[in-house]
Parts: C-alpha cells; sequence; structure tokens
C-alpha cells in the first residue's frame, strides 16, 4: 500500500481508496487529483497492484487503507474493474462491524470520481455526498459530449460540486469583507487570535482571500487559513451559515479593525549598533560563549505493525506535548505577560490542526513538512517564515516520540543569540548560563524581564556583529554597567574577574542578612517585597526575605481559559499564595488586562491605540462584574489572612470611588464587616495620577508607583520596542519629578511604594528612598541585594538626581 500523505485538517473528513490493478495507474490518477486540489486537505491512500510493478488486488491491503484513512468520518473506496470490487467487497467483511458501517464501495469513474471525491471529502461533506459527487463526477463531460443524457441524479451531483468548500449548515448567512492591516498580514498571532476567536461561534464559517481567489479555508484551521496567503491590504471575505453567523462575522469585523489585537514589530535594528549593548540584568560574567545548538529532528519510529498501537502512541506523544505547551504559556504569562505568551496560544491551534488528521507515528514527519510547505509557498518572506512555528511543533512530538528532550537550551558560559523568547529564557539553566549577550532586542523586553527574575546576567542591542563569535571565544560582560568585551587580553579578563569576585562577596553578605529587616544609616525602616504570580514565587519570597507581596499579578489566574475563574477558585488561589509567604500581607493588584492584552472570553472594541485605552480600572468599571467578583473573592481571602487590595491604571478620582463602591458592595455580600486588615491602593502609573496625588490620597491607603509604564507614558516610548530602548531611561529627570509629585502629593499619612523594575536597581535605591518611598517591591532573587542597598542609604544624601 503506497499512502499519500495529506494535509492537516480541523476535524475528521471522510478520508478515500483507490483500489486498482495497477499502481502506476492510480499513482497518476492520485497525482491528477492532488494538482487539482492544490492545497486542500483529504486523506487518500493507495491499495493499488500487488507491488509497484506486478498488477493485481490484495484485500488485506484495501482493509489496512481503509483503517488508515478513516479517523471517524468514514471511507470511500473507489476501484477500477473486476477483481478490484470482489477484493474490496472481501476487505469490507475482515473490518469491525463498527467501521464497516463507516465505508462505501462506490461506483464512480476512478479518475473523474477520485477527482470529485476528493474535492467534497476536502470541504467537509459527508460520505453520502462524497458517494454522490463521485457517481456524479461524469455528468458534466456527459453533456458536453452529448453521447448520453446525464440522469438528475448525476446533474445535482455536479451542481453541488460546484459548490464544494462553500457554507453548509442551514439557518442565516451573513457574508462580509474586512482588510488585512498588520504589516506581516495574518501570521501565527493575529490568525490565532482570529481562529480560536471563531472557533466558540455555532456557525459553519469559511474565509476567502478575494484579493488572491485563494479559498474558501474553514475558518477553523490555523494553517488553512495561514495558507490564504492574507497580506496587509488584501481583502478577505468571511462567510458563515448557522444560529450564530451574524455574531461571528461581527467578530471578525471588530477584530480586523482593531489591526487583529497585533503590535506590529519593530524594524530589525542597525546591523552594528552605535549605542549598545545595553544593560539588561546585573551581574558581571567572564567565560566562553555558546550558541544554542541546531539538533535536526529524531527520524519516526518505525511502525508496530499495530495501526491501533500506533495510532495510540501518537495520540500519547501528542498530549505530552500540548501539556508541555500549556505549561510554557502558564510561564510566559505569568513572567511576561499575556501578550507575549499568545505565541503559545497558537503553537496549541497548530498542534490541534495536526492532531485532526494525525494518523501514525510513520507519517508525522510528512504530514508537518506538507502543512509547513503551505506556508513556505506564500510569497511574503515573513509570513513563509511562520512555517518555522509548524516545524517545531512537529519537532517537538517527534522528541517524545524518540524519548529525547524537547529543548536544546543547554549550554555552559555566556550564550549568545540574536534574541531569546520569553520561554527559551525561562528554559535556561541559570547554573550553567552564567551569562546572555543577545544582538537585538531591549532591556524592557520580556526575556530581560526574565533573565533579572532569575538573576541571569544579560547585555541586549549588541549589534549583529556579536553572532559572528565563534563558540568557546572568550566575553567579558557586566549587564550592569552595559560593557562587553570580546576576546579580552588577560588585564582585562582579571578586570571583569575582580568585579565577579566583590559581586559575589555582596551577594554573599546579602543573602546571610537577607531575614534582617532593611533599614537605612539614619534609621529609617523600608519595607522590601516581592512581586509574584504563582505559589512557586512566592515561597521564593519568602525564602529570599521578602516581608510582603507588594505586588500579586492577578492575571494568572485569568489568561489561557476560555471563561473567568468564579469566586471560589479566586479565594482558593489568594490562600495558597498567603500559605507560601507564610502568612506575609498579600498586596492583590486586581485584574490588569484591557486592549493590549485581551481576554479571549471578555470582547473588547476596536481601539486605535490600545495602550492609551480601555485598559486596568477603565476596563474593570466598563464591566463590573468580573471586578465584583473578584473584590469578593478578595474580601473573603482579607477576612483570613492580611490583604491589600490596589486598583491599576488610575487617572482620575471618579475611578477610584468607583472602585471602593464595588468593593463596600463585595464587603456587604461578604456579610462579615469591614476586614480589619483590608487597606485599598491605587497603582500611579499614569502621570495625570502622579500630579494629582493630593486629590487622589484622599481616598487611599497607599500607593503603588509602577515605574515601568509611567516611564513609556510619560517619555512616548514603548517600553518593549527595542528601536526606542534609548530612550526607556526611569531615570529621566522627569520621571524623577513625578515620583517626587506622588511622594509630595502622599503625605504623612499614605505609604509610596516602588513596584516597577526600578526598584531592583541598586543605583536607584538612595534616589527614590530620599524623594519619599518607603516600600520596595522586586522580583524574589532581588530581595537581598535590594535591602543590601537600603541598608547603604542615608537619607541625608543630596537629591540633586531629581533635578533639583
Amino acid at each position: 500500500m503506497a499512502a499519500q500523505t495529506p494535509q492537516d485538517s480541523s476535524a475528521p473528513t471522510v478520508g478515500i481508496v483507490v483500489v486498482s490493478h495497477s499502481h502506476a495507474l492510480a499513482s497518476a490518477a492520485y497525482d491528477l487529483a492532488a494538482e487539482m486540489l492544490a492545497d486542500q486537505p483529504v486523506r487518500v491512500a493507495l491499495a493499488a497492484g500487488l507491488d509497484e510493478t506486478t498488477f493485481g488486488t490484495d484485500a488485506t491491503q484495501i482493509m489496512a487503507a481503509i483503517q488508515e484513512v478513516d479517523t471517524g468520518a468514514g471511507a470511500v473506496v473507489l476501484m477500477d474493474i473486476g477483481s478490484a470490487v470482489l477484493s474490496a467487497e472481501l476487505a469490507l467483511e475482515l473490518l469491525s462491524d463498527e467501521q464497516r458501517d463507516r465505508v462505501s464501495l462506490c461506483s464512480g469513474p476512478l479518475v473523474e470520481g477520485l477527482l470529485a471525491a476528493s474535492v467534497s471529502a476536502a470541504g467537509g461533506a459527508s460520505r453520502d455526498d462524497v458517494v454522490a459527487e463521485a457517481v456524479g463526477a461524469l455528468a458534466a463531460k456527459q453533456q458536453q459530449v452529448g453521447d448520453v443524457e446525464p440522469d438528475a441524479g448525476a446533474a445535482a451531483a455536479a451542481a453541488a460540486a460546484a459548490g464544494a468548500g462553500e457554507p453548509t449548515r442551514a439557518g442565516p448567512e451573513a457574508v462580509e469583507q474586512f482588510e488585512v492591516t498588520p504589516a506581516h498580514g495574518l501570521h501565527a498571532r493575529p490568525a490565532a487570535r482570529l481562529v480560536s476567536g471563531l472557533a466558540g461561534f455555532d456557525a459553519d464559517i469559511t474565509l476567502r482571500n478575494v484579493t488572491t481567489g485563494a479559498g474558501p479555508a474553514p475558518a477553523r484551521s490555523l494553517t488553512r487559513v495561514a495558507a490564504l496567503g492574507a497580506m496587509r491590504g488584501h481583502q478577505v471575505e468571511i462567510r458563515a451559515t448557522g444560529p450564530e453567523a451574524e455574531a461571528a462575522v461581527g467578530f471578525a469585523r471588530d477584530l480586523a479593525a482593531r489591526n487583529f489585537d497585533d503590535v506590529d514589530a519593530p524594524p530589525p535594528p542597525p546591523t552594528v549598533s552605535d549605542t549598545g549593548p545595553f544593560a539588561a540584568s546585573p551581574g558581571v560574567v567572564v567565560g566562553p560563549a555558546w550558541r544554542i545548538a541546531d539538533r535536526p529532528p529524531p527520524p519516526p519510529p518505525e511502525s508496530t505493525g499495530d495501526p491501533e498501537a500506533d495510532r495510540a502512541a501518537l495520540a500519547a506523544a501528542i498530549d505530552q506535548v500540548r501539556g508541555e505547551l500549556h505549561r510554557t504559556r502558564d510561564a510566559a504569562t505569568r513572567s511576561a505577560g499575556a501578550d507575549e505568551a499568545a505565541i503559545f496560544d497558537a503553537h496549541l491551534l497548530v498542534l490541534d490542526d495536526l492532531a485532526a488528521s494525525a494518523e501514525s507515528p510513520s507519517t508525522w514527519p510528512d504530514k508537518v513538512a506538507a502543512a509547513a510547505r503551505d506556508l513556505e509557498a506564500v510569497d511574503d518572506d515573513y509570513m513563509a517564515a511562520r512555517a518555522a512555528d509548524i516545524r517545531a511543533v512537529g519537532d517537538q512530538v517527534l522528541r517524545v516520540l524518540a524519548g529525547e528532550p524537547t529543548e536544546s537550551l543547554v549550554g555552559d558560559g555566556i550564550l549568545v543569540a540574536a534574541d531569546l523568547t520569553p520561554a527559551q529564557a525561562a528554559a535556561l539553566d541559570a547554573e550553567r548560563t552564567t551569562g546572555v549577550v543577545l544582538a537585538h532586542s531591549s532591556p524592557t523586553a520580556h526575556a530581560a524581564i526574565l533573565a533579572r527574575a532569575r538573576g541571569i546576567p544579560m547585555l541586549v542591542a549588541a549589534g549583529a556583529r556579536v553572532l559572528d563569535v565563534a563558540a568557546g571565544v572568550t566575553l567579558a560582560m557586566d549587564g550592569g554597567a552595559g560593557e562587553l568585551v570580546i576576546d579580552p587580553d588577560a588585564e582585562t579578563r582579571e578586570r571583569f574577574a575582580g568585579r565577579a569576585r566583590a559581586e559575589q562577596d555582596r551577594r554573599s553578605e546579602a543573602q546571610a542578612r537577607a531575614h534582617e529587616p532593611a533599614v537605612t544609616r539614619d534609621g529609617t525602616p523600608v519595607t522590601v517585597a516581592a512581586n509574584v504570580a504563582s505559589t512557586d514565587e512566592a515561597e521564593a519570597a519568602a525564602a529570599a526575605g521578602a516581608e510582603m507581596a507588594g505586588l500579586v499579578r492577578s492575571e494568572f489566574l485569568f489568561v489561557g481559559r476560555t471563561s473567568a475563574p468564579d469566586i471560589d477558585e479566586q479565594e482558593s488561589a489568594y490562600l495558597a499564595l498567603a500559605e507560601a509567604m507564610g502568612g506575609r500581607r498579600l498586596t492583590i493588584r486586581t485584574l490588569d488586562v484591557g486592549g493590549d492584552k485581551p481576554l479571549s472570553y471578555l470582547p473588547m472594541p476596536p481601539e486605535a491605540n490600545p495602550f492609551l485605552g480601555l485598559r486596568g480600572i477603565r476596563l474593570a468599571l466598563a464591566r463590573p462584574e468580573l471586578l465584583s467578583d473578584q473584590l469578593t473573592a478578595i474580601v473573603r481571602t482579607a477576612h483570613q489572612t492580611p490583604v491589600s487590595v490596589m486598583f491599576p491604571m488610575v487617572t482620575t478620582p471618579d475611578e477610584v470611588a468607583a472602585a471602593r463602591g464595588l468593593l463596600a458592595d463585595a464587603i456587604d455580600r461578604v456579610g462579615k464587616g469591614q476586614p480589619p486588615e483590608l487597606q485599598v491602593g491605587i497603582m500611579v502609573e499614569v502621570p495625570a495620577a502622579a500630579l494629582t496625588a493630593a486629590t487622589l490620597a484622599e481616598d487611599v491607603d497607599f500607593f503603588s508607583i509602577g515605574t515601568n509604564d509611567l516611564t513609556q507614558y510619560t517619555l512616548a516610548a514603548e517600553r518593549g520596542n527595542e528601536a526606542v530602548a534609548s530612550i526607556v531611561d526611569p531615570m529621566h529627570p522627569a520621571i524623577l519629578r513625578l515620583i517626587q509629585a506622588t511622594c509630595d502629593g502622599a503625605g504623612e499619612r499614605v505609604l509610596v511604594a516602588v513596584c516597577g523594575e526600578l526598584a531592583a536597581d541598586p543605583q536607584a535605591v538612595p534616589t527614590l528612598l530620599r524623594l519619599g518611598v518607603r516600600e520596595l517591591s522586586v522580583a524574589a532573587p532581588a530581595v537581598p541585594l535590594t535591602k543590601e542597598a537600603v541598608r547603604a542609604t542615608d537619607l541625608n544624601g543630596k537629591t540633586d538626581q531629581a533635578g533639583g
């Protein structure tokens, strides 16, 4: 049997078996059908000839072919002459009763029937419809030649074939066109958002590239949608039929209007950086360079001879990879935010597409390659490069099947790379990878934030020249000062090594005193807290000496799911964090999502600039049901352990009043009165909030300055954009003046904290404390050194860094 590998499909479709005395004839017929089908997926197996040169048919070969192509929707068997029919009938007798009921022997012509049946099956038609189209495949030719008058059934089948691929579900129909606006078209992330969003509607949905004529494609298949080749400026038609057709079309229209929630990537930096490298994560290292190895994927395992066992092995591997992707996405969400984690949603959709047509480990590589080729064939370099996502997911499955590790991010010394994703940064072994030098990226990119959280020194924007550094070449780097020397001489090595020894001594001393209070040299106590988003991070924070959780990123409960967590689930999660922190106070920031960080179950209106749109407290007040449930869970928790609630992205006093009103309602619902230790605060991330702090202070217990957002809003420089990395300076005089204004407005009663990246900078700590900050919340590994920076500070020092 020679099985032809189909491309992926988003749902089980009818498979086709070609039975012929001649292997060459069957192969030629398949090649013709495949040429006509282009990128439409269909499962076809050839049971033709006793071998490639010997004429004949074999019932056991036909049975195996049926089992291969039938993945639940059944199979249609096309036959040539004579004993081919007898062999096919015998093959049916060899099948189980359940599978036999899903197989139809078809009398349609072999060549025309195969083409018609393949088109019909690819469009998702039922087994009966596939048979009807194959039987009627001669109708058009008969009518044109005029030798036979086609019967009504054949004519109907021919007419039906003309509409293959169009929606078939009964009910209301909606059709609309939208323009593709992302710079690189419907690449992985926007396509994933479109596909995942449309999957929940009760409608039969197809997409067609009106500009090129490609399609239609089922809207539930990521690779089929991506393979439409929808580039920027192309018009795409969405056609939906069914009860929720209008809603589905409306969702696509709104998503397109907001650029598919896609933030176009900035242009790459110059080949050689004139300004870098930039300090991204402190630490001094001297060591050999290493590069991420390009491992070829292992070959697929050979068939066991048991089709069911083979399918079970592949399904188990796919399930394991699905679990790995979920864990990677969740880790990236906690460490770097929901927007970066969205790429893993795309990988999950790719896996689901491939899994829908998976048959055996031996055919898996061909299936992956076919899906990747669809994208590589698109006339756009960026779009074609997205095939790497498909190959990466496919390779993960192969490595699981072969028992190999799925990640190859292991090396000793300083990693040199063009860039790192959050997942790759999370996968580094901090004991062996002593530093990272990136050609691109920025100090505020998510990989850099993660490196700081894990205590791995990092330099970014070093320029493409670093990619020419060979493995084993010695590098000397200072991640705090932004210095890099390639192949240093002995004197330079010793200079950097001396810095590294001094830094290690400081770290050891800081760790020894980690659980002691942080008090300035002139006797002022300062709280050093930790930013957490999981029980593991909370345990690490307590072990590092954190006095409380200064920022609990509650988004970890809400992302990566199809509906919001209920009150009980949220309360349970908060209590688990409190237990991990040893009963120390939790400062829970209410849900901080919005236009730039959407939730799949929270539809958003189109926004031209989501960073300046409906996000943080603005979104929470617009959708009060989510905030009310969260506040109820927080109040319940506050009756059992010390809790502070903190509202993000506050700009006006009216927002504080509305949020406190919902909090009062939650206290009434819980019915136990005001929790005795519950405190209320707001994030200061908007310049307007800093400048009106005195008014806002009238209704809160504390301010927490988010220096990351405050910096980008003040300097008009997006913090993840490497093209403006040199502008993003949280120690800019304008930022320090806003921090000073916040502290002045807070007065004596309202505490001021800093929970942004600036709080972990030892050089910035003295300035922050002298401006009036009395709480610093940092990543757990930074707690000991931050305490040491506090102890080294004298508040009577000059504050000239604030600009006077």
